[in-house]
């Protein structure tokens, strides 16, 4: 291809991209792009960019043409840290209730839901559970029960569109634990029902070792480890822990993995 021809082509998306099918556009400029040579992309590389980036398609536009569609509009990143001690207390509570509203297909951060917890049964931090979370006494005391958290939850997810039934979403774990014990088991001790939501669920270890033909004995540290990835934040900070789900998650997509439910219905 020409320089001349190359040109030519850019002007055509260039003046036809109103008119150009939405859904094609990417393509366009990816089939565009790949012909181009290097000195004629270097210079018009940005003029593409600006033109789609008016007609609605800017850096999601790269984003969703670096890997394939995911099954979910958006994953809810959710890691609870929870009252413990050595050796472990009855029941435990959950004290950090985080959410990260994933986009599912740019695989970047849209919202986050993010209190602490009053604990009722065990509302003094022991030494273990501040050292491990980080989380100390006056950042629990006063704050909303489980209750009144799980109420705030479900206006949120109807705030974020996230209950229309058009709209498909999932929550990602590291691990079982959250959804499958935690959640329902304090639930349970405290009379509240389980929204539906709560009740599917993809485990991140099963799924990066799907991808990654092994498994992740030490959780998020061997995920980042495996994926060369920094950690984010402290280790056993709720917050960011879903900071590293989802920067890994993002990783793994980028690679074309697809992520599926793995939790069994209840």
């Amino acid at each position: 291809v020409s320089d001349a021809s190359g040109c030519s082509m850019i002007a055509l998306l260039h003046t036809g991209a109103a008119r150009f099918p939405q859904n094609l556009l990417p393509r366009a400029r990816q089939a565009v792009c790949s012909l181009l040579p290097a000195g004629v992309l270097k210079g018009y590389g940005s003029i593409i960019s600006r033109k789609l980036a008016s007609h609605g398609f800017g850096a999601s536009m790269a984003a969703m043409s670096s890997f394939p569609p995911q099954r979910y509009h958006y994953f809810l990143v959710l890691d609870f840290e929870a009252t413990c001690d050595k050796p472990q207390i009855h029941p435990q509570e959950i004290i950090e209730f985080p959410i990260l509203k994933l986009n599912g297909r740019t695989m970047e951060i849209e919202s986050t839901f993010h209190m602490y917890v009053q604990p009722v049964v065990h509302p003094q931090l022991t030494p273990f559970c501040t050292e491990l979370t980080g989380i100390i006494q006056g950042m629990v005391d006063g704050q909303p029960s489980l209750q009144q958290v799980l109420e705030r939850v479900d206006e949120w997810m109807a705030k974020e569109g996230l209950l229309d039934p058009s709209v498909k979403s999932i929550f990602v774990t590291c691990g079982d634990w959250d959804l499958k014990v935690m959640l329902p088991g304090q639930c349970q001790y405290l009379g509240l029902p389980v929204a539906d939501y709560f009740k599917q669920w993809i485990n991140l270890k099963k799924a990066y070792s799907f991808a990654m033909g092994s498994w992740p004995k030490n959780g998020l540290l061997d995920m980042n480890k495996g994926l060369n990835l920094q950690h984010i934040g402290r280790p056993h900070s709720g917050i960011d822990d879903c900071k590293n789900i989802a920067n890994i998650m993002k990783t793994l997509a980028h690679r074309g993995f697809i992520f599926k439910q793995t939790s069994k219905p209840f």
